[in-house]
């Protein structure tokens, strides 16, 4: 197959920095349209090209935003105004490349800077040539701001433009329209304003743009236009042979959701936005550019990391993988999450899924420990919506949703989804349902936020309460077997989706008894140390009684243990069931091949396993097991999972490296690093893969550069596979933020902190006030 994506075109300082489509296919757009997109965290935009194809999808994307569009449908991210999109007529005809012959084609996305550059030279029918070049970003300095900037130069012939473009409403979210028709405003003929209002949730949108076209060989006239759900510029000019037009526009998005606007009223807000653009479209796209390119800048300073390795795509995969999390995390506003596809695409509804806690806040948690703190905080603001889902189920405690939105929302996962194969109806989604262990995660995420920070004020603003209110709804869910004379949590779904309404689910079962477990010993904590929380915390939750209970209930649940050949059984039935070849669906070129040949009833009764299930339990609580025990489980699951999420992987190659197998952990690096990045045009069509990107980032760091916490101790145990020469790479480990340097002789260890710490590297433990080498 043509490759059209080159990960090898930067030089000099932007070696490794640049990733290039060489080549455009309008086939192919989905993919550029993702691994592409850019933002900040606030604002998110698929990199949809400037000019208009059949299957394009546009997108901008304000976290936080969530609208239901109708009363049977679940709540999602709307798909908002689009301000990227231009029409541009040469000589009276629309501009395309279908029309006519391009060359020397190459967009690029330089990751160290946020900025998509886009060149080409075009000859349309008549054999006239022109030189193109687009350039756009989304303020990281600004979180309201994104800029384009376009460049047409007429090559030996002269044309007449034509620039249409503006604000236009009539997106969807696949068909879904979000919004009521708002008003349209130009204010001193040159400044566009769109207030656009969701249907449900009434939240105001508020698009301003700016645009300013320079160097013209000839007279410029524009105008403006409105339309239903749009208003637009007009702009005509000759085109000189040789003479390059310029065409800027500089736009802003706000909400009423912002922080910085409450309590402000709507014509207030609406004027402080168009205030706000009026600055910076006077400093104009370079200038703005310089400013965001400065707090990339500093990013990079905190999290860049070193790989040294005999294949130059694993330095450029970490640095996409860094690149991606920052634009997809709203790390201004603890009141939202990060979506399944980031900001990338409408996918999965812009819903939060454990997906954040058990493969995305580890980095945040490592680099940027405040930003993970105020990804948890918005684990706190959903309790309400927890705490309803556990009533509505007739339980105790937060009962966390397996896809969350607003903070009082609930449970927001679809009911129904593809087809089944053999009966031709809509098959049910369970995960909303019976897949339940996400309360446990997100307890888990917690209190390795906390080891790794030593954050005490978070967890009592916030931290002790998800810990007492997961553990109780744990305890109000055991199910007693009074034959057995213990407790079983029966009809789940564990982590292997492929294994719908099981018993005792080993991951379930372990997780939610060490759930059990922390919320007890934090009760005694808090309590015996005489802690000015626990009593508001007592009231609230009535823990003297609740934690008496959970205690007696928690030394009686069921783990699955070992068998003779060591062996933790996925589930009560899963080691009864058949065994088939898996080999075409585990070399499979698309991920579900499986289900070209059975539906999820059959898959069902078959030891297939869709991802990391058990192998994912020998990872996060790694100390319950030994060696033999982890390496039994660990090839005997594998053999059996396809790998079918993107999620999968990642864990498996870190516990591949755990274990000494670092061919295979590299191998699976590889495979996890190109999902998005990798040869398959249709890959990330429908957005990036945001968790399987923190999985990479776990298998440099955690996996190769060996760092784990265990049981509140900081334990480096690097293992560095013979592709990779050297890794260097930060850390922020309770406050100090740390340089680690890892070689094939040696690990170094830069302690830029006030505080000497205290480490394990091949079980000896070390102190570092400031430098150390081993």
């Amino acid at each position: 197959m043509k490759e059209y994506i080159d990960y090898n075109q930067g030089d000099g300082e932007l070696r490794n920095w640049i990733i290039a489509e060489t080549d455009f296919n309008p086939k192919y757009q989905g993919k550029c349209e993702s691994i592409f997109c850019q933002g900040n965290g606030y604002l998110g935009t698929r990199s949809a090209t400037e000019e208009s194809y059949y299957g394009q999808v546009r997108g901008l994307y304000v976290a936080g935003t969530f609208n239901k569009c109708h009363p049977n449908e679940v709540t999602e991210l709307p798909n908002a105004a689009d301000m990227t999109g231009m029409d541009i007529l040469i000589d009276g005809e629309l501009f395309n490349l279908e029309k006519g012959e391009f060359s020397d084609y190459r967009r690029s996305l330089n990751l160290k800077q946020g900025e998509l550059i886009r060149k080409f030279v075009w000859t349309n029918k008549e054999g006239k040539k022109f030189d193109f070049e687009f350039k756009r970003f989304v303020s990281a300095n600004d979180l309201h701001t994104l800029c384009t900037h376009v460049s047409i130069t007429p090559i030996s012939c002269q044309a007449q433009l034509v620039f249409k473009t503006g604000i236009n409403g009539q997106v969807t979210n696949t068909g879904a329209q979000h919004f009521e028709e708002g008003e349209k405003r130009i204010f001193d003929r040159e400044y566009l304003q769109m207030l656009q209002k969701t249907n449900q949730s009434e939240i105001v949108f508020i698009h301003n743009t700016h645009h300013s076209l320079s160097d013209s060989s000839g007279p410029v006239s524009s105008r403006f236009e409105m339309e239903r759900r749009k208003v637009f510029m007009v702009f005509e000019a000759e085109a000189g042979s040789g003479r390059c037009i310029s065409f800027s526009k500089i736009s802003n998005v706000y909400t009423t959701r912002d922080m910085e606007i409450q309590g402000m009223d709507l014509e207030d807000f609406r004027l402080h936005s168009l205030s706000e653009l009026k600055k910076q479209s006077q400093k104009g796209y370079e200038l703005l550019l310089q400013e965001s390119n400065e707090t990339w800048d500093a990013h990079w300073k905190a999290m860049d990391i070193s790989v040294d390795s005999k294949n130059p795509f694993d330095q450029l995969a970490i640095r996409f993988v860094q690149y991606q999390l920052m634009v997809m995390t709203p790390k201004h506003d603890a009141r939202m999450g990060i979506a399944a596809k980031g900001l990338s695409s409408e996918g999965y509804k812009g819903h939060s899924f454990w997906d954040t806690e058990i493969f995305i806040l580890p980095f945040f948690t490592y680099t940027f420990p405040q930003i993970a703190r105020g990804l948890l905080g918005y684990r706190h603001n959903t309790l309400t919506g927890a705490r309803k889902k556990a009533r509505e189920n007739s339980y105790k405690g937060a009962m966390y949703p397996w896809e969350s939105a607003w903070a009082d929302d609930g449970e927001v996962t679809p009911v129904w989804g593809a087809a089944d194969i053999v009966t031709g109806k809509a098959t049910k989604i369970l995960s909303g349902f019976i897949e339940q262990h996400i309360t446990a995660d997100i307890a888990f995420a917690v209190w390795q936020y906390y080891m790794i920070s030593g954050d005490e004020d978070f967890m009592k603003e916030a931290g002790y309460e998800i810990l007492f209110d997961t553990g109780i709804f744990w305890g109000s869910r055991l199910e007693w077997d009074g034959k057995q004379l213990r407790y079983h949590i029966n009809n789940v779904l564990g982590p292997d989706e492929y294994k719908e309404h099981v018993d005792n689910d080993a991951f379930t079962n372990y997780m939610a008894k060490w759930c059990m477990d922390q919320a007890v010993k934090y009760y005694h904590h808090l309590k015996e140390n005489g802690d000015e929380n626990f009593e508001r915390l007592n009231q609230l939750l009535n823990l003297d009684d609740e934690i008496t209970e959970l205690k007696e209930k928690a030394e009686k649940i069921f783990l699955p243990a070992p068998n003779d050949s060591l062996l933790i059984p996925q589930d009560d039935t899963y080691l009864k069931k058949e065994i088939i070849d898996l080999g075409k669906y585990k070399d499979q070129d698309q991920v579900d091949s499986i289900f070209r040949d059975y539906n999820l009833d059959q898959v069902n009764q078959i030891q297939v396993t869709k991802q990391a299930s058990v192998v994912l339990l020998l990872y996060l609580l790694e100390h319950f097991f030994d060696h033999d025990t982890k390496e039994a489980n660990y090839h005997y699951y594998e053999s059996r999972t396809t790998h079918d999420s993107s999620l999968s992987l990642s864990i498996h190659a870190v516990l591949a490296s755990d274990l000494g197998n670092l061919d295979l952990a590299y191998s699976m690096f590889e495979k996890a690093a190109r999902i998005d990045l990798g040869p398959n045009m249709l890959s990330s069509d429908k957005g990036i893969h945001a968790a399987s990107l923190g999985g990479v980032w776990q298998i440099i760091v955690c996996g190769f550069g060996g760092v784990r916490m265990t049981n509140g101790k900081l334990r480096i145990n690097p293992a560095l596979p013979y592709q990779i020469n050297s890794i260097s790479y930060p850390i922020v480990w309770n406050s100090n933020p740390l340089k680690v340097t890892v070689t094939r002789s040696s690990i170094s260890i830069i302690n830029n902190g006030a505080e000497a710490i205290t480490l394990t590297i091949a079980d000896s433990e070390y102190h570092v006030e400031k430098e150390l080498t081993v």
